[in-house]
């Protein structure tokens, strides 16, 4: 067909790019192209498909049905075209690009600092686009073509995606010094009994870890403090209004002067979080995926395996 030889990957790439966004001008500023530019190219397209793609209507841009059908090709050709141009690189002696790696905001600020270094001076031309977000959405951005590779908290459950475990993560308890265990030399679950347990927002996987955690133990969620974040958990129980579970990896991280704060294990409680590389099962650079997780396996076995449990 003609209009096949006159398709282009840039209209592709437009096309795919306001449907992420549900709009034409979000998608124009992260494409860095002017609205009117982007309008005309998503016309010619349609007008060489002979199909509406876009619905316009006051309340914004939506996907008609047969632009839904053609997204899932269009993100594959999006994909093959990446794929193509990273082995050509390869090949040529080139970079090995820019890759877009998603991760949890639990995770990536306190992993990511002792993994880059080593793996930037053996990968010298990768570059690593990061994005944090929360596990599920994370999981749903990598099949929908938004991440290249995630290092995510299992369970990472679609059929269509690769996971290799890399390791586990302990938990361990924080709790002020006027706190009464604070100088109880061995704390063990039957003391969390009734406890206040704060926990980061419901929307995370970390908060339904510790809510089954409670459960287990006895102790209770405080559901009208939660936190935003690791930081601000960790303030609010420096000021007495709970206790807290906080991550191996945070803690080593940003718990430095006990001071303030006793970071201690819990006799009777071995709770873990399962840390997993994943990709998509059709990626070009699925292989390239593979050998990375081996890499971050090593470096963390090398450096980290005083604070996690190293898998591989």
């Amino acid at each position: 067909m003609e209009s096949i030889d006159k398709l282009s990957l840039k209209q592709i790439r437009y096309f795919a790019s306001i449907a992420e966004h549900g709009s034409f001008r979000q998608a124009a500023l992260r494409l860095n192209v002017t609205q009117p530019t982007l309008s005309n190219q998503v016309a010619s397209l349609e007008e060489l498909l002979d199909v509406q793609l876009f619905e316009r209507t006051r309340s914004g841009t939506s996907l008609t049905i047969e632009g839904r059908e053609l997204l899932t090709g269009a993100r594959r050709i999006i994909e093959e075209a990446h794929g193509f141009a990273m082995q050509a690189g390869s090949l040529s002696g080139g970079g090995a690009g820019t890759y877009r790696m998603g991760v949890t905001p639990t995770l990536g600020p306190y992993l990511l600092p002792h993994i880059l270094s080593p793996i930037h001076a053996k990968y010298t031309d990768l570059k690593l686009y990061v994005r944090e977000d929360a596990p599920s959405d994370l999981e749903y951005g990598l099949l929908n073509s938004q991440h290249d590779f995630i290092l995510s908290t299992q369970p990472i459950m679609s059929s269509s995606l690769v996971v290799v475990p890399l390791f586990r993560e302990p938990l361990k308890l924080a709790i002020s010094r006027d706190h009464k265990l604070a100088n109880k030399k061995t704390i063990n679950r039957m003391d969390l009994l009734g406890e206040q347990v704060l926990t980061i927002g419901e929307h995370h996987l970390f908060h339904r870890q510790i809510t089954e955690l409670c459960e287990k133990v006895g102790a209770e969620v405080r559901r009208d403090y939660e936190g935003t974040s690791l930081d601000t958990l960790r303030q609010m129980v420096v000021m007495g209004m709970g206790i807290a579970f906080l991550p191996a990896l945070y803690a080593k991280s940003e718990i430095r002067d006990e001071k303030e704060l006793r970071v201690a294990d819990v006799e009777g409680v071995n709770v873990m979080r399962n840390h997993a590389l994943a990709w998509r099962s059709t990626s070009p650079q699925r292989h390239f995926y593979k050998e990375l997780a081996t890499e971050i396996q090593k470096i963390i076995r090398a450096n980290l395996s005083s604070v996690v449990i190293p898998i591989g």
